[in-house]
């Protein structure tokens, strides 16, 4: 038996027990939803771990098929934009006090980081906006 036969049914096999657990939260009284709700995060959390742990055979597997050289250059420019987004933000944009009233313990470095994941966000976005028209304009002048 191949693997995407074994995932295949272990895949039915987590929709059925996720289904199961659905219709005795929705058929069920509000205590039995409180009670419910922890066994439904539980199968999506094995559910996940599931799907990152085949994630990453998959990725390392295709790493060392492929050309190695295109996918460290390809890891290389991600770390690289990161990298100008940490640096580029600033941190101190924005009064943090009333975040700090709300009890939320906010700091510079987190609002950094928090810059520094958006600043990363916009700059992929139109990386990969301008590499779609470029695509698209590449298949119409052909």
């Amino acid at each position: 038996m191949n693997l995407h036969k074994i995932l295949k049914i272990v895949g039915i096999i987590l929709s059925v027990i996720g289904a199961a657990l659905a219709l005795v939260i929705i058929s069920g009284d509000e205590e039995t939803a409180r009670n419910m709700s922890g066994n439904m995060l539980m199968v999506a959390y094995i559910v996940l771990a599931i799907i990152l742990v085949l994630v990453l055979i998959y990725v390392i597997k295709g790493l060392f098929a492929g050309n190695i050289k295109k996918t460290l250059m390809s890891v290389g420019a991600f770390v690289a934009i990161i990298l100008v987004s940490y640096i580029v933000s600033s941190g101190s944009d924005l009064d943090l006090s009333p975040f700090n009233a709300k009890g939320l313990g906010i700091t510079e470095a987190i609002s950094k980081n928090v810059g520094a994941g958006l600043i990363a966000f916009y700059i992929l976005a139109v990386l990969a906006i301008a590499s779609m028209v470029f695509s698209g304009f590449k298949k119409i002048s052909k």
